[in-house]
């Protein structure tokens, strides 16, 4: 059993950013999807984490996911790199300021994904050097941990790690799993070739702090953990997703109640899980049924 959970009450992440801009109206960019809304829309980023914060958000995962230079540059997008990583931790900052409660933490998320397809971007030479500046961007605005989404492939997810640890912050790393059509074993979300067992093995072998299932279909959630348990003693949180996405819209599709992400929720506490929140698709009344079946000082 990996550590956490079963007597303590789990940290609460917040929910799908990108999502939540999509149902305020925040036009989604075709190639960098949420990415550019710290420019467009800086009111509305802000006023989403204040609502997780009043949801009983203990973490604010600041807008950075399609932030890195190997997002922006190849969409005619890379004079913004440093401003829009800036401006997106200072808007969390902002937030968590305003709430007057002690304790928040504002996490800088990187992802190695990118929609430069066959480029520089997608080797690990130029990821790393991408992602080296986004950490130290983030880190020197001001983010507490940074938040690695979306690991898939090990030789690009473990160049991630390398980047990230070389700030001396707390890292998670955040993998996404599924269990594709017509296959009995979990692959990494969107490759069906690509094992979730091989990932997780790999990223269990350097010193982070967490391993977060995120962005995971919440019916593969349980199998998820049991790859886990496997080869990690650690931290664990669960962040899951519910709907689908075509970019660059998430379709809020079958999207769970509250109520059942809160039972699913405690079965994985039971099992040692010690963070939880929601990814795409689950907004602020997802994190208020967390918080309400787990209340602070109730242990």
């Amino acid at each position: 059993m990996h550590g956490g959970g079963n007597g303590s009450i789990p940290l609460i992440i917040d929910g799908g950013m990108g999502t939540e801009l999509e149902k305020a109206g925040v036009t989604m960019s075709s190639d960098v999807w949420s990415g550019l809304a710290v420019l467009s829309d800086p009111d509305t980023v802000r006023s989403i984490h204040q609502d997780f914060i009043v949801a009983g958000a203990d973490v604010l995962i600041a807008n950075t996911f399609a932030a890195g230079r190997h997002m922006l540059e190849p969409n005619g997008q890379g004079e913004h790199v440093e401003r829009i990583n800036r401006d997106a931790v200072r808007l969390a900052r902002e937030a968590r300021d305003n709430a007057g409660r002690e304790g928040i933490i504002v996490a800088g998320s990187i992802c190695e994904w990118t929609t430069a397809r066959h480029s520089q971007w997608t080797k690990p030479d130029a990821l790393a050097r991408s992602v080296r500046e986004q950490a130290d961007l983030l880190a020197d605005s001001g983010v507490d941990l940074i938040a690695l989404e979306m690991c898939q492939h090990p030789e690009l997810s473990l160049v991630c790690v390398e980047a990230a640890l070389a700030t001396g912050l707390p890292v998670w790393v955040g993998m996404s799993a599924r269990r594709h059509k017509g296959s009995d074993s979990l692959s990494v979300f969107d490759h069906v070739d690509l094992g979730f067992e091989g990932l997780v093995k790999c990223v269990a072998e350097y010193p982070v702090q967490a391993l977060n299932i995120m962005h995971t279909p919440v019916n593969d959630v349980d199998a998820s953990l049991d790859v886990v348990d496997r080869y990690w003693r650690g931290a664990v949180g669960v962040y899951p997703e519910s709907g689908y996405f075509e970019l660059p819209n998430w379709r809020f599709i079958d999207v769970i109640e509250p109520a059942e992400l809160a039972e699913q929720a405690i079965n994985w506490v039971g099992r040692g899980v010690s963070m939880l929140g929601g990814c795409c698709g689950l907004g602020p009344d997802h994190i208020k049924a967390l918080r309400h079946a787990f209340p602070r000082g109730s242990v």
